[in-house]
C-alpha cells in the first residue's frame, strides 16, 4: 500500500521488522514540485522499541495481516498475563515485556480487551478505552483549604498512582483513561 493510504493502527513490514503504526504526521512542501511527507511513529511488534520513519505519499509500504480477538483478562501466570477468548476459550498468554505500560490498567476480569495475532500468536493487546479501578490509598480531602479543587495522589489496586480530584476517597471505584491514564469519573 501507499504510505498516503496508511491508517494509525495498521501493522506494516519495514527492514524485515513488523511495526504497529501509532501516529501519523503528514507535511505539506511550500515550494511547488515538492513531495508530500509522511511522518510515522512506529512500534516494533511484539518488542515495542520505537522506530520514526519519513516517507513520500508514493513509497511503497506492506501492510501484515493481523487478526484481533475480543478476550478477557484471565490470571497472571507468574510475569505473564493469561487472556482468554470470549468466543473459543482459547488463552493467549502475554509476557510483560508485550502487555508493558498497560499492566496497571488490567485487573481481575476485565473485558473487552483485544488481543493481536500474527500466524496465531499474540503479539500486541489493546485495552478498553477507559477501566474501572478501586482506590487503595489517598489522602483525605482537606476542608476549607481553598476554593480551587486541586488534584492529589491515588494508589489503585493495580498498583499504578494517577492523580484524582480531592473529594475521592478510599475505597471508591472510579473510571480511569487508559490512553491518557488520567481519572475520568466515579464508577
Amino acid at each position: 500500500m501507499k504510505a498516503s493510504e496508511v491508517k494509525k493502527g495498521n501493522v506494516v513490514e519495514h527492514n524485515g521488522g513488523i511495526y504497529q503504526v501509532r501516529d501519523i504526521e503528514r507535511s505539506s512542501p511550500t515550494a511547488r514540485g515538492g513531495n508530500v511527507t509522511f511522518r510515522f511513529t512506529l512500534y516494533s511488534v511484539p518488542a515495542g522499541s520505537k522506530l520514526d520513519l519519513s516517507l513520500r505519499a508514493d513509497d511503497d509500504l506492506k501492510e501484515v495481516e493481523l487478526s484481533r480477538r475480543t478476550c478477557s483478562y484471565s490470571y497472571m501466570d507468574g510475569e505473564d498475563f493469561v487472556f482468554m477468548d470470549d468466543e473459543d476459550y482459547t488463552q493467549y498468554v502475554l509476557g510483560a515485556d508485550l502487555v508493558g505500560d498497560n499492566a496497571g490498567y488490567i485487573s481481575d476480569g476485565l473485558k473487552d480487551c483485544y488481543v493481536q495475532l500474527i500466524d496465531d500468536a499474540p503479539v500486541g493487546l489493546q485495552l478498553p478505552q477507559s477501566v474501572a479501578l478501586e482506590v487503595v490509598e489517598t489522602p483525605p480531602e482537606l476542608k476549607g483549604g481553598t476554593a480551587t479543587k486541586r488534584p492529589k495522589p491515588a494508589k489503585l489496586n493495580t498498583g499504578i498512582e494517577i492523580q484524582v480530584p480531592e473529594y475521592i476517597a478510599n475505597g471508591e471505584k472510579i473510571w480511569v483513561n487508559t490512553v491518557s491514564g488520567e481519572f475520568s469519573g466515579r464508577v
